[in-house]
Formats: structure tokens, C-alpha cells, sequence
């Protein structure tokens, strides 16, 4: 390091520090450097008014810092406060162990990917829906088609809805109610739908079995 301070934690170092920087912006000069972070980890916190010239700095070396090198600058105090121990890096004369201006590895480049896509809110996935084309049939040629449909017709749950219906000769005078509707996948499964409600009590009544005739996505 090619400037060094001392007691930088009381007032004699900020002193000097600040006594300093009257004559450049920077610690090597003109342009932010690795010397600038170092001597900013050795101080406790930012300059009071009392150090004009050290307060300046160090606001200008936390703005470089959190506007360049988001997530990067571990240790140094920014608004007062330590993202790590400082005296531990303030300590370690070695460039490599404070690399914060090295090449952003790749496992950084997926943690930061990681970050923000954690603070987007997830996109609600949309439920499916589909279209199904029912054959409910009668017990015989006796029972009465238009109870039959008003019985399938009063089963209600959330994600379905009756559609069109037509009744459709099967042979010797039976028919059979062919009937469409229209399920939320996620909230109605159609071999629930026959199995507890259509083919038991009070629909099988009317019904006596009923078939998927077609099934698809919409």
C-alpha cells in the first residue's frame, strides 16, 4: 500500500487523513483505487463534520462502491454500518484477499441472478381447463330423461360448468343423455365427478352409468 495512516479511529488519524485529502480527491490520486478501500476499512465509520475533506472522500468512495460493485464490497462501511469485522481486512496487507476490483466469477454472476429473481413475484401459473363430452345413460326406457339431466344438472362444485346437451337414441326406445361441460383441471377430476356424485345418490336414481366420450384441452 502506498499510503499508509494510523489510529484512524480517532482524531488525530482522521486529521490527518483529512489534512490529506484537502490536496487530491483520492487516495493514489485522481481515481479510486484499492488504497482508498484499505484505508476506508480502517476507518470505524464516516468522518464527522469535523473532517470536511475525509467525510467528502468517503462519501465518494461508498457511492463508487455500492453503484459499481453491488454485493462486492464486504467490510467496508457504508452509511455507518460493517457488512463484516474490519479490523480483520483492515489488518491483511494482501491485494488478493480484497479483490473488488477483479472479474465477477461465475458463481457471484449466478448468486446476483439468484437475488433478483427472488424479488420478482412469481407469475401465478394459470390452471388449465377442459372440455368434456359426457354419455350418461338410464336404467331403461322407463325413466325420465328430463329428471335424468335435471339430476346431472344439480351437481355444482367450483371449476364446473354444464354445457350443451341432446338426448341420443341407443335401441329399443332407450336413450341416452349425451352432455358436454367444462372443468378447471386443477379443481374437478371427471372420474370423481361420475364416481361420487353422478353414479351415487340421488342421481343413480336416473343414472345408471356414465362414459367419457371425449376429452381436450382447451
Amino acid at each position: 500500500m502506498a499510503v499508509t495512516f494510523s489510529d484512524l479511529h480517532t482524531e488525530s488519524g482522521l486529521k490527518s487523513l483529512d489534512e490529506f485529502l484537502a490536496r487530491k480527491s483520492y487516495i493514489s490520486g485522481d481515481k479510486l483505487s484499492k488504497d482508498d478501500i484499505k484505508v476506508m476499512l480502517a476507518v470505524l465509520g464516516k468522518p464527522g463534520d469535523a473532517f470536511p475533506n475525509a467525510s467528502k472522500w468517503y462519501d465518494g468512495v461508498s457511492s463508487h462502491l455500492a453503484a459499481s460493485f453491488p454485493g462486492k464490497a464486504v467490510g467496508v462501511r457504508i452509511g455507518g454500518k460493517a457488512a463484516a469485522p474490519v479490523k480483520e481486512a483492515a489488518a491483511d496487507g494482501d491485494d488478493d484477499d480484497l479483490d473488488l476490483f477483479g472479474d465477477e466469477t461465475e458463481e457471484e454472476k449466478k448468486a446476483a441472478e439468484e437475488r433478483e429473481a427472488a424479488k420478482k413475484p412469481a407469475k401465478k401459473k394459470e390452471s388449465g381447463k377442459s372440455s368434456v363430452l359426457l354419455d350418461v345413460k338410464p336404467w331403461d326406457d322407463e325413466t325420465d330423461m328430463k329428471k335424468l339431466e335435471e339430476a346431472v344438472r344439480s351437481v355444482e362444485m367450483p371449476g364446473l360448468l354444464w354445457g350443451a346437451s341432446k338426448l341420443v337414441p341407443v335401441g329399443y326406445g332407450i336413450k341416452k343423455l349425451q352432455i358436454m361441460l367444462t372443468i378447471v383441471d386443477d379443481l374437478v377430476s371427471v372420474d370423481s365427478l361420475i364416481e361420487e356424485h353422478l353414479t351415487v345418490e340421488p342421481c343413480n336414481e336416473h343414472v345408471q352409468s356414465c362414459d367419457i366420450v371425449a376429452f381436450n384441452k382447451i
